[in-house]
This record gives structure tokens, C-alpha cells and sequence, in this order.
């Protein structure tokens, strides 16, 4: 679900950093503040001033709140552990 309008220009008007969180590694997360939108897209602006645009169906929110994992199909999304590879496969 795509982030509203609403909440989109209350994080501008008051210059609220956001967390976008785009997949399961955090190091993909992208922070900054909001800079404008449209139907499908937001820009958001970077500490290092450059600018990204990003779709709203990411998840986003405030960069003060702990990291939402992603949900897929409306779960959550969870590592599975595979186990030892085989000798033969090495």
C-alpha cells in the first residue's frame, strides 16, 4: 500500500527525515527528507543533497523509528536457513 498524500506532505512541511526501505538489506535503505511527489513516485532528498526518486510502494517512514522489514504478499518477509552444502557440491 502506497503511502498517502497526507502523510507525504506532513514529513516536508515539518522536515522529517525518512527511512524508505526497498528490500530485505538495510544497507539499500535510502534517508532523507521529502521533496515532492505524484501518483507513482517520490523524490527524496539525500544528506549528500543529491536527489532520488523512488516508487510510493516502498515502505517509508520516519527514520527515528526502528526499521520495518518488507512484507511480501503481505507477510513478512524471514531468512531461511539452508543448512551445510554437500561434500559432492563443494
Amino acid at each position: 500500500m502506497a503511502i498517502s498524500d497526507e502523510q507525504l506532505d506532513q514529513y516536508r512541511v515539518e522536515g522529517i527525515k525518512v527511512r524508505v526501505v526497498r528490500d530485505i538489506l538495510q544497507i539499500n535503505d535510502v534517508r532523507g527528507i521529502v521533496v515532492a511527489w505524484d501518483d507513482d513516485y517520490v523524490l527524496i532528498r539525500r544528506p549528500n543533497r543529491r536527489v532520488v526518486k523512488l516508487r510510493r510502494s516502498y515502505s517509508i517512514g520516519p527514520a527515528s523509528e526502528p526499521r520495518q522489514a518488507p512484507a511480501l504478499d503481505g507477510a513478512p518477509f524471514e531468512l531461511e536457513e539452508i543448512g551445510e552444502p554437500d561434500d559432492a557440491n563443494d
